[in-house]
């Protein structure tokens, strides 16, 4: 018996498959990475203070290398999970670290216009 009936499978909208969508999320969790490090320091140059103790203590002992390092361990974390999901469901790993990191530069430019 089979197991692929038993879940339903959603096609994704025209021709995009899960593997184009896969890697339009990286393209997106790459600059989401860009925008929350560029805004997160902006906004510490400010004056303002970073609201993530982890991210807080990596910047305050190491600065951007810190910063980097923890985005760094993010992304590995979802690399190396990743194969353990279906070929389909692949795309919500990028998804998963885009989309807080959108959120979080959204904010952190709020922020900033707010302040200036």
């Amino acid at each position: 018996m089979r197991s692929e009936g038993a879940v339903p499978y959603r096609h994704l909208p025209g021709n995009v498959t899960p593997g184009t969508l896969e890697r339009l999320l990286w393209v997106v969790v790459v600059l989401a990475l860009i925008a929350d490090v560029a805004t997160t320091f902006v906004g510490l140059e400010l004056g303002l203070s970073e609201s993530n103790p982890a991210a807080r203590g990596a910047i305050e002992d190491y600065g951007m290398a810190g910063m980097l390092a923890l985005k760094a361990f993010a992304v590995t974390v979802g690399l190396v999970c990743r194969p353990f999901l279906e070929r389909p469901y692949r795309p919500i790993v990028p998804a998963g670290l885009a989309v807080p990191w959108l959120v979080a530069a959204t904010l952190n430019a709020y922020i900033i216009v707010t302040v200036l």
